[in-house]
């Protein structure tokens, strides 16, 4: 796999939530942090995205705000 995103992040997937047209996984990363993804239901089932298989969160945004009390 060749990508020109910068942040990718290899994990596991340990949920899988489906709605009615979006699907919500989860992955864990290596050290315990997970991120959460949304993503279509038909682009889940292409990528066969369940909990146990290996997969990658790929992070590609215009900005990142940050912000302090």
């Amino acid at each position: 796999m060749k990508i020109s995103a910068r942040n990718i992040l290899k994990g596991k997937v340990i949920k899988v939530s489906e709605g009615a047209v979006n699907t919500e996984i989860l992955l864990e990363l290596a050290g315990g942090a997970k991120v959460v993804s949304i993503i279509s239901k038909e682009s889940a089932n292409k990528l066969g995205l369940k909990p146990g298989k290996k997969a990658y969160a790929i992070i590609k945004a215009s900005n990142v705000m940050m912000a302090v009390d």
